[in-house]
């Protein structure tokens, strides 16, 4: 169906719909809602509902103008929020949510399981599932734009923007009775500028300040653009309120009607409030102009809507409906990321790769945070970002680093985690400065704690997770040096009773991908054991998996170094020439664990809960390793990774190579 149609229904249906009720009901909502889902009449859920709305109607504890209440039990509880405007008096606002309770059960929603209702004093919401706390998106924002122009725009956007964002924080650090902030402003060209946000306090400073924000980001496209400014606007979800106008609109209660029952006007009795004769034309006169005025303003305001809905959550088609749901609290808008880098300043920049740039950061509140944002020149960069979100936004572990949120703008894709205090573990151990530092009880702390984030990851989490990119560049280090694995792009989810499976495409780091999986694509748990030998040897020897000796003559990677001189009996020459011999036992005893872990045959290789028992007890007994798998630097290489090695050997010595060129991370000092 083409949009014009479905605008032309959409209005159809508006007309059908609105002029009945304006007419017997003067005084109904201004944005109201209902779900699909109905109940059953005389059901339990139907004397839940009753009951919360009737306590709603006569609770005179509504003293900062919020209530909420929950009746019942599954599957027939039912949750209530109603909310009135941080500037209504007690009285206005007990008798508002009387009345919008009793309008929105009996008229607007009579057997729907979720409904909501705005008045201009008051909102209501009830539903059948938990609202506490939560940002309610299933409603979509309501809007009304004064379409009268500002006459002098002079700084009026800035002003604006200013007073917005100032507003958002300070409703966002109310307390949990009322979450509420007005000002007042004036631009550089003179004109005064009234604003008001408001919240359910239920929610979390963090979720309050989103949700305003998506109300905010809605004003460029309906309201302020460089050739026509709207002297005000309103927008109302569940949970928040935005609204500006360059006249005085709060500290008095607006001259408004509050909602009422229907009233039947084809009846002779008369009509609350309203006289007979020539005032009734007048009245009739009023209605007729104000739905058409307001179906004209509908139409425009769902045009908008519509086209701003499409930029703005682009990124829904690539979600499923739960996705969504799950993710909403995490995502932040690009303004607040703009703000806390400076406008991504080239002074807050932390490090560059093939996957874009990585950014400190400082939220209002004071938080740092990194901030990654990405190169979206390929479906793979989309695949990546979306995969990293769905899975760090389930995990939680000391060893991992923490995402905090995620914003999608247009063609901007942008990851936010914790700021860690250092850099990642190349930048220590392959430097041949910054590695005098690391001596081995750091080293050794490192390697035990990026065994316990797998081991996690592995078989302790929610989800198995086989990461897939596990190397140096990817584990994080914080100011303790404890070692937080990163990037997970290219993470795989197991059921937990799977062993492995085939991928469709390989990818990684060339020197940590294990053999069956560079060779038949095999993908089981034991792929990131190979990887985590790899970096166990490279952190006992502080030298690079692809570029371990210079000689031209006699090429020879780590791993053929380190079983060379293991069976020998000189594996003290893999240890790095930094580290005193103190803990000989310890060091040998880790690059036996290395050498277990790099086996050729994965059946081989322990499970990585066996590797953190032999790391934390020494009376287990380790086996005799076999040969690791290529021991040399092209020894059974599929033809494409041969080819990508040879190509590009000076850029692998130099920087850690990637096959997909996405996961090379340049992290600079600050």
């Amino acid at each position: 169906m083409e949009s014009s149609n479905v605008y032309f229904l959409v209005l159809s249906l508006i007309v059908s719909y609105t002029i009945p009720k304006f007419v017997s009901a003067q005084s109904a909502f201004r944005s109201q809602w209902c779900s699909d889902t109905t109940y059953t009449p005389n059901s339990t859920y139907q004397s839940n509902l009753q009951a919360v709305l009737n306590s709603l109607s006569t609770d005179t504890r509504i003293t900062y103008g919020f209530y909420n209440m929950t009746a019942g039990h599954e599957p027939d509880k039912v949750s209530s929020l109603a909310l009135c405007r941080g500037y209504v008096p007690v009285s206005t606002c007990r008798n508002c949510i009387k009345n919008s309770a009793s309008l929105l059960i009996n008229t607007v929603c009579p057997n729907q399981k979720e409904g909501f209702g705005y008045s201009g004093y008051c909102s209501v919401f009830f539903s059948n599932r938990s609202i506490y706390g939560e940002v309610q998106d299933v409603v979509d924002p309501w809007l009304l734009v004064d379409k009268t122009p500002v006459t002098n725009t002079r700084g009026f956007s800035d002003s604006l923007s200013l007073l917005m964002q100032s507003l958002k924080n300070r409703a966002g650090s109310g307390n949990s009775e009322k979450k509420y902030a007005a000002d007042k402003a004036n631009t550089s060209g003179g004109q005064s500028l009234y604003g008001l946000v408001q919240c359910t306090p239920d929610l979390s400073k963090r979720r309050c300040m989103q949700c305003i924000q998506g109300l905010i980001d809605y004003l460029p496209s309906c309201c302020v653009q460089s050739n026509y400014t709207a002297s005000g606007a309103m927008m109302d979800l569940p949970n928040c309120f935005v609204r500006y106008n360059i006249n005085s609109f709060y500290g008095n209660v607006p001259n408004e009607p509050l909602p009422t029952s229907s009233v039947n006007i084809s009846s002779n009795a008369p009509i609350p409030g309203r006289k007979s004769g020539k005032t009734h034309i007048v009245s009739i006169i009023s209605i007729a102009l104000g739905v058409s005025t307001m179906l004209l303003a509908t139409s425009i305001i769902f045009s908008i809507l519509i086209k701003k809905r499409k930029s703005r959550n682009s990124w829904m088609v690539k979600f499923s409906k739960d996705e969504i749901a799950a993710l909403r609290s995490l995502q932040f808008s690009l303004g607040a990321i703009k703000q806390a880098t400076q406008n991504f300043s080239e002074d807050y920049k932390l490090g560059e790769g093939g996957f874009g740039s990585v950014y400190k950061g400082v939220l209002r509140d004071g938080q740092e945070i990194a901030v990654k944002k990405l190169v979206t020149n390929s479906g793979q960069s989309h695949a990546e970002f979306k995969n990293e979100i769905l899975i760090l936004a389930k995990l939680q572990h000391r060893n991992l680093v923490r995402l905090l949120g995620f914003c999608l703008h247009g063609k901007e894709m942008i990851l936010i985690y914790e700021l860690v205090a250092n850099r990642s573990l190349d930048k220590f151990i392959f430097d041949p400065l910054s590695r005098q530092s690391m001596q081995w009880e750091t080293r050794y702390k490192i390697i035990n704690g990026i065994a316990r984030g797998i081991l996690y990851l592995h078989e302790n989490s929610r989800l198995k997770i086989i990461h897939r990119d596990l190397k140096a560049a990817n584990i994080l280090l914080d100011e303790d040096f404890y070692p937080k694995i990163a990037d997970f792009g290219k993470a795989m989810l197991f059921n937990f009773d799977q062993t492995e499976t085939l991928a469709s495409k390989i990818v990684g780091t060339l020197g940590y991908i294990s053999p069956e999986y560079a060779l038949q694509r095999q993908v089981s748990v034991k792929s990131d054991v190979y990887s985590f030998g790899v970096l166990v040897l490279e952190i006992v020897s502080g030298q690079r998996i692809t570029s371990f000796s210079n000689d031209e003559e006699n090429q020879e990677n780590l791993l053929s170094f380190a079983w060379r001189n293991w069976t020998e009996g000189n594996a003290w020459n893999l240890v790095d020439p930094v580290i005193p011999p103190g803990s000989s036992t310890e060091i040998l005893r880790c690059i036996h664990i290395g050498l277990l872990c790099v086996q050729e045959n994965p059946v081989d290789r322990p499970t990585i809960s066996a590797v953190d028992l032999m790391l934390s007890s020494d009376s287990v007994t380790l086996q005799v390793p076999a040969q690791p798998a290529f021991c040399t630097e092209s020894q059974n290489l599929p033809d494409m990774l041969l080819e990508w090695s040879t190509t590009t050997k000076s850029s692998i010595r130099s920087e850690g190579g990637s096959i997909n060129n996405v996961s090379i991370t340049e992290l600079h000092p600050r």
